[in-house]
């Protein structure tokens, strides 16, 4: 059994620590309005800009043992389709995972970018596919299409994408994508199918997912509550006479001892600000089923960084430091490994991982914790890179 591996590349930006939001490095970090230049000191420029510095990143995790990086896309970052042109240049084996909302591109259209990257780079492109949380966030793309209309459309986008990768010809009549005698041209036609990851909780989502997906990919949640998650799709997509994987998005906090790692924690979280605590409290309006389940899981008073701990060495509260998702694994590298020994024991078969500052923290995790997964000499499951 192999395990998949995969970094997260901070397009936004980020701080040099979880305990605080400056200096950053990066252009686009969100919370902090004034945008410094990488590498400067009084508000000069050295030259250098954020390509630079998620170059670095990108190198630090692929000689570290990452399979890839997941590219991040947000209103406040660059577009991943072209940040990922731009690494592959800086690699050599990193693949990209280019995440992106069907129904923003033609499926035609985006078959022959994929098509065109996978050429230029070798194959490594593969695709995370979101299909928006709905609220104020879906409308800022100008999305207005309902929860259910948005996975429908999401499925037929990819019908459409994979029924012309291999040269048609080939036509579609659906609700959302009409296409007549389509197909990529050779060489492009010759290129390899870009493996799927596929987000989203609800009915809706798994229905898309089953049919379309490679890996299932999932924040992190309370562990039964994910293994009851993964036993649902997997026997939705068998009913289809198809074989899904499922991944794990998680952050890492791992130090040589447990008490460092929360020491990280508690400095972060003594730095935030009322206005934090309240905005994580009571969020935006979303239809998102994966982000409800994520709020579910979080207690109705917090007066200290402890009470957002819901699970031995997991804690609840990392978009308090960073935003995005909530729950995350901290601990000792030998915990927070044998946390996610657990996670593969659930049924993971792959994993994108992130800790702040990403940099140094891919050879972090790349040293002290990847080679204890599974057994300290079973390193052998891992798809290592290089």
């Amino acid at each position: 059994m192999t395990i998949d591996v995969f970094w997260r590349i901070p397009t936004h930006g980020e701080p040099s620590s979880h305990r605080n939001r400056i200096p950053h490095r990066g252009d686009w970090f969100p919370g902090d309005d004034s945008k410094a230049q990488s590498g400067s000191v009084g508000k000069g420029s050295d030259g250098a800009n954020y390509i630079d510095y998620i170059a670095e990143i990108a190198h630090a995790a692929e000689i570290s043992g990452f399979q890839g990086g997941l590219i991040p896309s947000f209103p406040m970052t660059d577009e991943p389709w072209v940040i990922s042109s731009l690494l592959a240049r800086e690699t050599t084996s990193f693949r990209f995972m280019i995440p992106f909302q069907p129904g923003f591109l033609n499926p035609v259209v985006a078959a022959r970018m994929t098509a065109s990257l996978q050429r230029a780079t070798g194959g490594r492109a593969l695709y995370n596919i979101i299909t928006g949380g709905g609220g104020p966030a879906q409308l800022w793309w100008g999305d207005s299409a309902t929860h259910d209309d948005r996975y429908g459309r999401t499925t037929e986008f990819l019908d459409v994408l994979k029924g012309v990768w291999n040269g048609g010809p080939f036509s579609y009549q659906g609700k959302f994508y009409q296409v007549e005698d389509a197909g990529l041209a050779d060489p492009l036609s010759q290129e390899d199918y870009p493996e799927i990851y596929f987000s989203g909780s609800s009915d809706a989502a798994l229905g898309s997912a089953s049919k379309h997906a490679d890996y299932y990919l999932t924040w992190l949640e309370p562990f039964d509550q994910l293994r009851e998650k993964f036993d649902r799709v997997k026997s939705r997509t068998q009913i289809l006479g198809r074989k899904i994987k499922c991944a794990i998005r998680v952050d890492i906090i791992a130090r040589p001892t447990e008490e460092e790692a929360w020491a990280e924690i508690e400095k972060g979280f003594n730095s935030l600000s009322r206005e934090a605590l309240d905005k994580f409290q009571n969020p935006d309006g979303s239809d998102s089923v994966g982000a409800a389940r994520q709020r579910g899981n979080r207690p109705t008073t917090i007066n200290s960084y402890k009470d957002l701990i819901i699970e031995p060495n997991v804690w609840s509260g990392f978009s308090l430091l960073r935003g995005g998702q909530t729950n995350g694994i901290v601990g000792s590298y030998e915990q927070v490994a044998e946390r996610l020994d657990e996670l593969v024991a659930l049924g993971a078969d792959a994993f994108i991982l992130a800790s702040t500052p990403h940099l140094e923290e891919a050879y972090r995790v790349g040293e002290e914790v990847l080679p204890l997964l599974r057994g300290k000499t079973d390193t052998a499951i891992l798809r290592a890179v290089g």
